[in-house]
Parts: structure tokens; C-alpha cells; sequence
């Protein structure tokens, strides 16, 4: 039996109903500290929200698409990018760290 080493990188796209205005990329988390950071950053295409995951744990990509799919479906963000560096987070961990970055986008102007 062989493992594969290394981190997998998953992608998502979505259609966005809430276009953001211009904003400065917004951190929350360290990768670091055991589960993971997110990084929004703004997207040029209006209509869309990226997400791109790059993971220590192989073979979830079942479980990081459905925790994308919620996010979505909560916030409905378009020209959004969303990088997240996990380091073995819960689902329900990397769901408060995306609410925490959409949180601080509104303290700096932009959506909440």
C-alpha cells in the first residue's frame, strides 16, 4: 500500500448574487496553529467566488466541497477569491474560520 505525500489542492467556483466592493484581503487564522488560515482577496470577475483549498489531508474532497457549497449558499459572494491552507481542521472549524474572515470584510467596508 502506498501513500501519496504532499498537500492536495481542491477548487470550487460559484455563482455570486452578492457582487463585494473594492476591500483590502482579509487573514484569519494561522496555519501554524494546528487547523488552518483563510485568505479573501478580491476577484476580478464580479459573478464569481473561487475557492481553493490546499490540504494536508488526501481524499476529502467530497467533505471540503460540501463545507464550500454551505459557505456559499450562507453568503452568495461574487469577485471574491478564497484561499484555505488546512492543516487537518474540522469542518465545522473551517466553517467559523470562513464566517470569521466574511466578518471582518464588513468591519473594513465590505460585505458581513
Amino acid at each position: 500500500m502506498s501513500h501519496a505525500i504532499g498537500t492536495e489542492s481542491l477548487d470550487y467556483v460559484f455563482h455570486g448574487h452578492r457582487s463585494l466592493p473594492a476591500f483590502t484581503p482579509v487573514l484569519v487564522g494561522v496555519v501554524g496553529s494546528g487547523n488552518l488560515e483563510v485568505l479573501l482577496e478580491p476577484l476580478a470577475d464580479p459573478a464569481r467566488c473561487a475557492v481553493n483549498v490546499q490540504t494536508s489531508a488526501r481524499g476529502f474532497g467530497a467533505i471540503w466541497q460540501a463545507v464550500a457549497q454551505d459557505f456559499h449558499a450562507r453568503h452568495g459572494l461574487g469577485g471574491l477569491r478564497v484561499s484555505i491552507h488546512d492543516m487537518g481542521a474540522t469542518p465545522a472549524v473551517v466553517s467559523l474560520r470562513l464566517d470569521q474572515a466574511v466578518a471582518e470584510l464588513g468591519a473594513n467596508g465590505g460585505a458581513a
